[in-house]
């Protein structure tokens, strides 16, 4: 360990219990964007954080406004013009709770357990705005580059409105380096870049078979019902050893690391004799090959089920795309294949929803030598580079926005963190080594 980071060692230490408290203060507010969810909520969130934030020593701490969007917050710190300058990325913003029967604690209630904090947001994204706040604290409000912090109100419905935060805003939020903090670590203890993510196209697909629903025993054996349609066209978009069988979609593979099918079944809690499905390494299936899911059926629910045939029913289809893959192709790509296996001459309706670009960072420069060092300073292991599923539609937007800056993707949370389901959490230690690492990235930045 490096006793000139000393300083940021104790620093981080006595702030952390703040840090912390301040976190479950933020987990506490229900701020979920997506529609149906209070957005008073999401904006007393944004209020919440650019309190913060001016407490943490930013200037000009603002909520950035954009009509019919949730709210982004900005601050900053100019020290220098001739200093680097870094945008510190995260968002507020969370998932549903979903079922809350699967909640061992209430979603928006923190609760520690066995070293990790749980509650929805914990680790995805509120830890990494407390990230950016001890890093900034760490330096006593005098970073020694100049810092500009975004944290954003609407990552989880797919940034709807960056495209507008960026026309508007750009000079506010030009840097020379940009650091997402919202991604995974390979796993506790072991720091790690993300540098490929994967894009995304989702779409509603409408199957209609009657004009509206006649009885079952009358005319059922002569006319479909609209789930046996939709069930059938569903069904064709995997072949049976479950790989996508949409032609079009690029194919990619990924360095298997030390990935073990043990270690995956683990992170993703799979029942005891599920088979997988797909073909490549664990990891390529996970970061670098499409994968088609089917997030969500409207049909009449069991309990409401009537001895009639169903004249129409939707399903909501999520395509995540190999880096290389471009939305618009992989969207009529899905297109297509639905239209040429519609079975029975039925009626198909194909809505194209969110869309994200896949992305592939470059990971050479003074920003990617500066977190190495920090990295290897707050974990004592060097990290590793990694892909993730998952996809961040800020990092293409900022990319194609300011080209010459380095954009860093790095994270707080874990593969166990179970971001997006029950029981979210943030491992406090990997929070902390976040925390420190940045602050010492700041300063070595700084020294460059």
């Amino acid at each position: 360990m490096d006793p000139r980071h000393d300083d940021l060692r104790t620093a981080i230490d006595d702030l952390f219990p703040a840090l912390r408290a301040e976190l479950e203060s933020l987990v506490s507010i229900p701020s979920v964007s997506a529609d149906g969810f209070d957005p008073a909520d999401v904006r007393r969130c944004a209020h919440t954080v650019a309190d913060l934030f001016r407490d943490a020593g930013l200037d000009d701490v603002e909520l950035l406004e954009v009509e019919g969007a949730h709210p982004a917050v900005i601050g900053q710190r100019l020290i220098d013009p001739s200093a680097p300058t870094v945008l510190l990325y995260g968002h507020y913003d969370v998932q549903p709770p979903g079922d809350l029967e699967q909640w061992q604690s209430p979603p928006f209630e923190a609760v520690e357990r066995d070293g990790r904090l749980y509650g929805r947001g914990a680790s995805d994204d509120k830890a990494g705005v407390a990230v950016h706040l001890a890093a900034l604290r760490a330096h006593h409000a005098a970073p020694p580059v100049n810092v500009k912090v975004f944290a954003e109100g609407e990552e989880e419905i797919g940034s709807l409105h960056l495209t507008e935060f960026l026309a508007l805003y750009r000079d506010k939020l030009a840097a020379d380096h940009i650091v997402v903090t919202d991604s995974s670590n390979w796993r506790v203890g072991q720091p790690a870049f993300t540098t490929t993510l994967r894009g995304l196209v989702d779409c509603q697909v409408e199957v209609r078979t009657l004009e509206t629903g006649v009885h079952s025993g009358i005319f059922g054996g002569a006319f479909p019902d609209a789930l046996m349609v939709l069930s059938r066209l569903l069904a064709s978009l995997h072949d049976d050893d479950g790989r996508p069988a949409v032609a079009g979609l690029v194919v990619g593979d990924a360095d298997p690391l030390d990935l073990t099918e043990a270690d995956l079944r683990s992170q993703a809690g799979a029942v005891d004799g599920l088979e997988l499905i797909g073909d490549g390494s664990l990891t390529g299936r996970t970061w670098a090959r499409p994968a088609i899911s089917i997030l969500g059926i409207d049909a009449p629910s069991t309990d409401g089920a009537i001895n009639q045939l169903v004249s129409v029913a939707r399903a909501m289809v999520s395509v995540r795309l190999a880096p290389g893959d471009d939305p618009t192709a992989a969207m009529d790509a899905v297109t297509r294949h639905l239209e040429a296996n519609v079975p029975w001459g039925a009626r198909l309706r194909v809505t194209p929803g969110a869309s994200a670009a896949p992305y592939e960072l470059t990971t050479t420069g003074a920003g990617y030598d500066a977190f190495r060092a920090a990295f290897a300073e707050a974990w004592d292991r060097q990290p590793l580079e990694i892909g993730i599923g998952g996809s961040i539609p800020f990092v293409a937007a900022f990319a194609a926005a300011f080209p010459e800056s380095s954009l860093m993707l790095t994270a707080t949370g874990d593969p166990t963190s179970r971001i997006h389901g029950p029981n979210e959490s943030q491992d406090l230690g990997d929070l902390k080594k976040a925390c420190l690492a940045e602050a010492i990235a700041l300063r070595l930045l700084g020294e460059d």
